[in-house]
C-alpha cells in the first residue's frame, strides 16, 4: 500500500492538464478545462463504493488533501462511512447555531400561507418579539428548557394570559419546526413549562357593545359623509368584523351581494372559503356615498397610505366617551336578532359569519343561508336607520 501512495508533486498539480490524476489510496485529483480542480476520494464502506469530494485545487493544497483523505480512510477502517459522518457532524454544527430567532422566522416564513394576509399585519410573531425574543432570541433552539420558558413567561402569565397562551403555542409550533429540520429540540419543554406555571387566573372579558336599542341613535349621528363615518355605518348595517370591512374593494361587490375573500375571514384558510354577505338598501346606499374615497381599489383608504384602522373607528367612540368598541356592534345585532325577531339558530349565527355544528353535519349542510339572511338584514337596516 506505501509504494502506491503520494503519487503527485506540487508541481505536477500545478501543471497537470485536464483530467483525472490518483495520488494513491483513493485519493484523487481532477483537473477541469478552465485550469481549476477538485480533490476527492473513493473508498470502499460496507462492500460500497463511496466518493466524496475535499475542496478545490485553488483552495487546498496536496499535503492537505492528503491529510484529509487519511481522516477519512481511518473512518473507513472503523466501518464508519465518511460521507454520513460528514453530514452528521455538519449537522451538529447546524443545530448548535440556530437560535430561537431564526428558527422562529423560518416558521414564520413557512406558515405565511396559511396565516391572514399571508401573515403581513405581524400578529403571529407579536407574543414571541414582545415577550420572548428579547430574553431568549439568541439562545441554541437546542438548549430551550421548560425552565427557559418558565421564567420568561411568568411575568404576562397571570396579567395577560391572552397572550401568554398565544406565545407558549408559538413557542411549541417553532420547536416542532426546529425538531423538522433535524434538530435535537426537547418537544415536551411547553408542555412542562405550562405544568410549573400552573393554571392562569384571568376572566374573559367580552368587548363592550352598545345595547340595540341605542344602535339607531348612534347610527344617526354618523353623518358628515367622512371615511370614518361611513365606515361605521356599514359596519353597523352588515354586521362584519371590522378587518373585511376595512380591506373592502370595489371589485367584491357585485349587485346587492358583498363577497368578503376566504383569506380574509377569521378562522377561514385558503381563497375557497368566500362568505357572501347580503346588503340592504341603506348599505349600498353607504357604498355609494364611500366610492368617491377609492383609492387602489379600497373604498375605506387611510389619510396616507393603506385603509382605515381599526383605532381609526374606535377613537371616534372613546372620543365620545362611550365604553362601546366597533367590534360590538356584531354582539348589538345578535341580541336584536334574538329579542325581536323569529330567525332560526343557524341562520343568525351564520349572519355573523360563524361556524355552525360539526364537521359532518357542515359536510351535509352546504348553505349559507344567503335567502334567509337577506330579509334579517333588511328588517335590522330598517331598525337601525329609523333615526335617521
Amino acid at each position: 500500500m506505501a509504494r502506491t501512495l503520494n503519487r503527485l508533486t506540487a508541481s505536477q498539480v500545478k501543471a497537470a492538464d485536464p483530467g483525472k490524476y490518483a495520488d494513491g489510496g483513493g485519493l484523487w485529483l481532477h483537473k477541469r478545462d478552465d485550469g481549476g480542480g477538485q480533490w476527492f476520494l473513493r473508498v470502499t464502506v460496507h462492500g460500497r463504493r463511496r466518493e466524496m469530494g475535499l475542496g478545490s485545487v485553488s483552495e487546498v493544497s496536496l499535503k492537505e488533501a492528503r491529510e484529509a483523505a487519511d481522516k477519512q480512510r481511518a473512518l473507513v477502517r472503523q466501518g464508519v462511512d465518511p460521507i454520513r459522518e460528514r453530514l452528521r457532524v455538519k449537522a451538529e454544527a447546524i443545530r448548535n447555531l440556530h437560535s430561537l430567532r431564526d428558527i422562529a422566522l423560518d416558521a414564520f416564513e413557512s406558515r405565511k400561507a396559511e396565516l391572514k394576509d399571508d401573515g403581513k399585519a405581524g400578529r403571529w410573531l407579536s407574543p414571541l418579539e414582545h415577550h420572548v425574543l428579547p430574553k431568549l432570541g439568541g439562545v441554541p433552539v437546542s438548549e430551550i428548557t421548560q425552565i427557559d420558558i418558565r421564567d420568561v413567561l411568568r411575568p404576562i402569565w397571570h396579567e395577560k394570559a391572552d397572550t401568554a397562551r398565544k406565545a407558549l403555542n408559538r413557542l411549541s409550533i417553532c420547536l416542532r419546526h426546529a425538531a423538522a429540520l433535524g434538530l435535537d429540540v426537547d418537544l415536551q419543554a411547553p408542555i412542562k413549562a405550562q405544568a410549573l406555571l400552573g393554571k392562569r387566573k384571568h376572566t374573559p372579558v367580552n368587548i363592550p357593545a352598545l345595547p340595540w336599542q341605542e344602535v339607531p341613535a348612534f347610527y344617526a349621528s354618523l353623518s358628515d359623509g367622512s371615511i370614518t363615518h361611513l365606515a361605521l355605518r356599514l359596519l353597523i348595517l352588515t354586521a362584519v368584523r371590522s378587518g373585511p370591512l376595512r380591506f373592502l374593494r370595489s371589485e367584491q361587490i357585485d349587485g346587492d351581494i358583498w363577497t368578503i375573500p376566504g383569506a380574509h375571514m377569521k378562522g377561514r384558510k385558503g381563497a375557497t372559503a368566500d362568505f357572501r354577505v347580503p346588503l340592504s338598501r341603506a348599505a349600498l346606499a353607504t357604498i355609494e356615498a364611500a366610492k368617491p374615497f377609492i383609492r387602489d381599489g379600497y373604498l375605506f383608504p387611510s389619510v396616507r397610505k393603506g385603509v382605515i384602522s381599526d383605532a381609526t373607528m374606535a377613537r371616534l367612540m372613546e372620543r365620545r366617551q362611550m365604553t362601546a368598541r366597533p367590534h360590538g356592534f356584531r354582539s348589538s345585532f345578535r341580541d336584536w336578532v334574538a329579542e325581536t325577531t323569529n330567525t332560526p339558530f343557524e341562520v343568525a349565527e351564520t349572519c355573523l359569519q360563524h361556524t355552525v355544528g360539526g364537521a359532518v353535519e357542515r359536510a351535509y349542510r352546504r348553505s349559507d343561508f344567503l335567502d334567509q339572511r337577506r330579509p334579517v338584514m333588511d328588517q335590522w337596516a330598517a331598525f337601525v336607520t329609523m333615526s335617521s
